[in-house]
């Protein structure tokens, strides 16, 4: 347990940003799953409108440190692949 009050100060520093960096990844998984529920919906139109709003999101978290940036990638190379296989179906 921290003792003095630069610990305590840099505990309750660490907490909040944990919870902070919680949100944010919070945030992602929900424009992931907003994705891939208009392609499992089969609704074309939805799927490319979710996957532009996506992208950028992605690319945030990623410039932030909240995801890797080969995570990030891999997000957005494996949503491009299924809303442009959904075009050519």
């Amino acid at each position: 347990m921290a003792n003095s009050p630069s610990a305590k100060k840099r505990a309750r520093q660490a907490e909040n940003r944990r919870q902070h960096n919680a949100s944010l990844r919070s945030y992602v998984r929900t424009t992931i799953k907003k994705v891939l529920a208009a392609v499992n919906a089969n609704d074309q139109e939805q799927a490319q409108a979710a996957y532009a709003a996506a992208v950028p999101v992605i690319d945030r978290m990623a410039d932030k440190g909240i995801i890797h940036k080969n995570k990030a990638a891999r997000h957005k190379s494996r949503l491009n692949t299924k809303v442009k296989a959904m075009a050519q179906a």
